[in-house]
């Protein structure tokens, strides 16, 4: 063993006296001399054997014991970045483009229990101590196509590596996926990773993990750091198809985390506040541009898994929540909120409508459960004119479009101030106490199809037939006219 350290020491001075050498004479090359090294058999011979020799050098790995270098490598994971590695077949090494190690299908445990696959895994180490075994210092590690399976047990799996040191090695993801799983192993969402990096930035002096992702087809990328303390979390999440950023910042204190996001959509900026607990999540949402004083309040319980989010408004804009392009409209278009797995209800009470004097004491209420979503139960009034009732509702996307179907109650409380806001002719007020019928809403193409109408319980075909389809227009004004207009040549069919 001596005489092969004493080897390895020469050639590795012979490897240093190259690069000496290299650096001394490079630039000093011109056509003149290069033609006269290349005339000098003496010269490209040294060249050739040292060439030889560094090489040789190289591949010296290529001779350890496979089960020596498993379990060097396994220690060197273990200590740098607490990842417990299982190797499941042979390991190849190449020193081209650098000096790594390659294996498939390899495993990572957490407390005796799997939660990655790995189909192809890359461990590069530093050219400079390929010998002995014991001197490999591991540098990047690059896992491809790999299956993380996270729990509420193990879910701070990725940001505990972000803690590790990256001082001289990077840690790449590629082409991989994070399953989330219930406490009964159902996978609840999946996050695909295009791209995901744990380095250290020289200039800042900190780690920062940088990734590229895809949940439920919609792209986001993330960026997180700690500060120098260690105790707070910082990142940022960019939507951009959906032009949405998210800023958050965490606290970590013991078993607390307590934390504040700022969230951007367009012109609406909202501020979250939360504290994470060891089964739930609490939070509370301000709305800090327009509404400061509002406070909607929420709860997020993982084991069972459901979710609650209530508030109470002055005015709601409903803009945010059925407009085409609002986040909310384009949150139930990705259908990812149609998980059997998921159990939430909202309720929101708002004194009046944003832009609209006509409705006022709106109760929104919608849950989540079984996969289905509907707004069953959800009331406003028109005014002291009639009540409103939503029943027997569901959520869905039909061809791309976000659809509500459902039935409508109405309850007329004064019909003659119905019919003057309406200015229907005296000849044709009829006392109507109640309206009952069955509608789908498209709210893509702004198109209402109604059936079923009963007035006081009976069916007018001529009725129904007037307003099949109801057609929104481009503004308020137009559309106040327009539904003038519509009602009346319905109520003068019902009428005779």
């Amino acid at each position: 063993m001596n005489k092969t350290k004493s080897f390895v020491k020469y050639l590795k001075n012979i490897s240093n006296s190259i690069n000496s050498l290299l650096e001394k004479n490079l630039n000093k090359l011109n056509l003149e001399n290069l033609s006269y090294l290349f005339k000098n058999n003496k010269i490209i011979l040294t060249f050739v054997a040292l060439l030889v020799i560094f090489i040789t050098y190289l591949s010296l790995p290529n001779f350890y014991q496979q089960s020596d270098i498993f379990k060097k490598l396994q220690t060197e994971l273990l200590n740098k970045y607490d990842v417990n590695l299982k190797f499941s077949e042979n390991i190849k090494y190449n020193f081209f483009p650098s000096p790594h190690f390659t294996t498939k299908d390899t495993r990572i445990f957490n407390n005796q229990n799997e939660i990655s696959k790995i189909k192809k895994l890359k461990i590069f180490v530093s050219f400079r101590d390929l010998f002995p075994l014991k001197n490999i210092k591991v540098q990047d590690v690059i896992f491809e196509n790999t299956n993380f399976y996270l729990t509420n047990e193990n879910h701070n799996f990725f940001f505990n590596l972000i803690n590790k040191n990256f001082g001289d090695g990077d840690i790449i993801i590629k082409n991989s996926n994070i399953f989330f799983k219930n406490s009964e192993d159902e996978v609840l969402f999946i996050n695909k990773i295009l791209k995901m990096k744990y380095y250290y930035e020289k200039k800042e002096l900190k780690n920062i993990f940088y990734s590229e992702n895809e949940l439920f087809k919609i792209p986001f990328s993330m960026e997180t750091f700690l500060n120098q303390d260690k105790n707070k979390f910082f990142s940022q999440i960019n939507f951009k198809l959906m032009q949405i950023k998210i800023e958050n910042e965490l606290s970590i204190t013991d078993e607390k985390k307590i934390g504040n996001s700022e969230f951007v959509f367009n012109k609406l900026k909202l501020i979250i506040e939360y504290k994470i607990e060891k089964n739930s999540l609490n939070f509370q949402i301000y709305d800090k541009k327009e509404e400061p004083n509002i406070i909607y309040k929420g709860k997020i319980n993982l084991k069972p898994f459901y979710g609650s989010l209530e508030g109470g408004l002055n005015k709601i804009n409903l803009n945010y929540i059925f407009k085409t392009n609002a986040i909310i409209a384009q949150l139930l278009k990705t259908e990812l909120l149609n998980h059997k797995n998921i159990d939430f209800k909202l309720s929101i009470n708002a004194d009046n409508v944003y832009k609209n004097g006509n409705f006022k004491n709106i109760y929104l209420k919608s849950k989540i459960q079984d996969g289905l979503i509907d707004t069953d139960n959800t009331k406003f009034e028109w005014k002291d004119f009639a009540d409103f009732e939503l029943m027997d509702t569901l959520v869905f996307v039909r061809d791309g479009d976000l659809v509500l179907d459902g039935k409508l109650k109405i309850i007329i409380n004064d019909y003659k101030k119905v019919y003057k806001f309406l200015v229907t002719p005296k000849k044709y007020r009829d006392k109507i106490d109640q309206i009952d019928l069955n509608f789908t809403y498209n709210f893509d193409k702004k198109v209402a199809k109604l059936k079923d109408i009963k007035i006081d319980n009976k069916i007018n075909q001529k009725v129904n037939k007037i307003l099949n389809d109801v057609i929104l227009k481009k503004n308020n004004f137009q559309n106040k006219i327009y539904f003038k207009n519509l009602l009346n040549k319905a109520i003068m069919s019902y009428a005779g």
